[in-house]
Order: structure tokens, then C-alpha cells, then sequence
């Protein structure tokens, strides 16, 4: 049975097809809950390119779901993240997000070179290096340090289940944090194959070619959802291998080696889902 996952505030949600297990640590108790899997992504899941999009809009609502549930957690006397709380995080994180990885790199490219291919290019590289610059700044966070030590945990399970040993700290910890199927290689797949779609299609007008880069993100987030799922299936083929090399590169930055108590709450996540498999 194939599985992913997913850090949380002191905690790590682990996915299967049919259930979803979310772990949060609070205080020195751990907390599991276990949610069925929706049934949307299902239906496409065999449906190459279609799959990728529907997949990214369901990880964003689990995610942001879950993130909330583990937030919650953390607080005292049962307090709860209203929807207006939400719905205006997501707003803000959303404008960063158009602002530095569409807008910035659009405007810097357009002093610096007109010519299609060569501005795709530039375009492309300015965008990977603010992101790059991005993760290591949140890094210096002790919060996100945490954040990213959970993620390392996660990995680590995944990876210890993977290889059919048994869910105990002791082996957990012998894994490494980078894994293949990461989110994080999925977003470095989706930065470069964005530097050739948009030299693709192209428009000379600026607000043009800014509309065209917020509505191709589905396209491009489904190309990059197949090379991934490629990626993970043939890891020892020497192409593909260069091809993940990246993403696990820059989970150096995104992962953290865990401690026990942290493996301790990924292994209750990944336990909880592959129960009565």
C-alpha cells in the first residue's frame, strides 16, 4: 500500500487511498485521529495529466484542513480557527505567493532581456532563486525548524515502512529524511517545466503574459504530478535519477533530522493508517 504525508504544527498526517491518520503531540500525550480518505481524487486516478490537478486540489484542502486541526490543538481551552481566519490566511499566503513567484521575477525579466526564449529562462531562474531564498529564510525560524523536523519524522516512517521493517524508533531512525515522492520535488518539477510551457505560449503584453502565468498553473502542476509519479516508480533508472536529484537537494533545507518524540508521533500517524490493511 502506497503512502504519503504531510507535516503539521507537532504533528504529521499520513495519507493511504482509503484513510487519512493525523498525530499531533500535545503536551507529553499524542493525539490520533483517523478520517476517511475523500472519494473525489479516486475517480481520476487513473486519468494521466487530469489526475495531477485534481490530487493539487485536494492536497491544498487537506492540508490546510489539517493544518488548522494541529493549530487547534496547541491552544488552550479548546479554541477553534474560525473560517473568516481561514479564508483570510489563504487570501494573504495566496497575494505572497502571486506577488514574489509571479510578479517579481515577471517584472525583473522584462528590464533584462526581450527575447522570447532567453526571457522564459531568466524568468524561470530568478523564480527558483526566490524560492530558494525564501525556504532558507523560513528556516532560520525556530517554529518552521520544528515544522521541518515533523517532515523529516515523516519521511523517515514512510521510508522504514517501505522497506517492510517494523515501526520502531530504533529503525525509523536508521532512514534518511530525503524521500523521492516529496512535495517539495513535486514544486522544483513545477518551477522548471514552467520555464518551457511559458516559452511556449507567450504574449508580448505584459498583463497578458501575467494572466497567462496564474492560469497555467493547473497544466503545469499535472506535468510535474506525472514526472513525479514516474520519478518515484523507476528511482533506480539513471535519467530519473537526475531528475529527483533536485527536489531531494532541496529537502535538505525542508527536512530536519527529528527527535524520538517527534519519530514517536509520525510512527502512531503511519500505524493508524496501514492498521487492517
Amino acid at each position: 500500500m502506497e503512502i504519503g504525508g504531510q507535516a503539521l504544527i507537532e504533528g504529521v498526517l499520513i495519507k493511504s487511498k482509503e484513510k487519512i491518520a493525523v498525530s499531533v503531540r500535545k503536551k507529553e500525550k499524542i493525539k490520533t485521529k483517523v478520517d476517511p480518505t475523500p472519494n473525489f481524487s479516486k475517480k481520476f486516478s487513473k486519468i494521466p495529466f487530469v489526475r495531477g490537478i485534481i490530487v493539487l486540489i485536494e492536497t491544498l484542502y487537506l492540508g490546510i484542513k489539517y493544518l488548522n486541526y494541529s493549530a487547534e490543538q496547541q491552544l488552550e481551552n479548546d479554541e477553534k480557527i474560525s473560517k473568516l481566519e481561514t479564508i483570510f490566511s489563504i487570501s494573504i499566503s495566496l497575494i505572497m505567493a502571486i506577488g514574489l513567484f509571479i510578479v517579481i521575477p515577471l517584472l525583473l525579466s522584462k528590464f533584462l532581456t526581450k527575447d522570447r526564449v532567453l526571457f522564459s529562462v531568466i524568468d524561470g531562474i530568478i523564480r527558483i532563486i526566490i524560492f530558494l531564498l525564501f525556504l532558507i529564510i523560513i528556516s532560520l525560524s525556530k517554529d518552521i525548524k520544528r515544522t521541518f523536523e515533523y517532515h523529516g519524522a515523516e519521511h523517515k516512517s514512510i521510508a522504514c515502512y517501505e522497506a517492510n521493517e517494523e515501526l520502531t524508533v530504533k529503525n525509523v531512525k536508521k532512514y534518511s529524511t530525503l524521500h523521492p515522492r516529496c512535495g517539495t520535488s513535486f514544486i522544483i518539477y513545477l518551477l522548471f517545466i514552467s520555464i518551457i510551457v511559458f516559452s511556449i505560449v507567450w504574449s508580448e503584453h505584459f498583463y497578458i503574459r501575467l494572466l497567462q502565468r496564474i492560469i497555467l498553473i493547473p497544466v503545469i502542476a499535472s506535468i510535474s504530478y506525472e514526472i513525479l509519479k514516474l520519478a518515484a516508480k523507476k528511482k533506480d533508472f539513471f535519467i530519473n535519477k537526475i531528475i529527483i536529484t533536485p527536489g531531494l537537494l532541496i529537502q535538505k533545507i525542508t527536512t530536519k533530522e527529528p527527535d524520538e518524540k517527534q519519530i514517536e508521533v509520525a510512527i502512531s500517524a503511519v500505524k493508524a493508517v496501514i492498521k487492517g490493511s
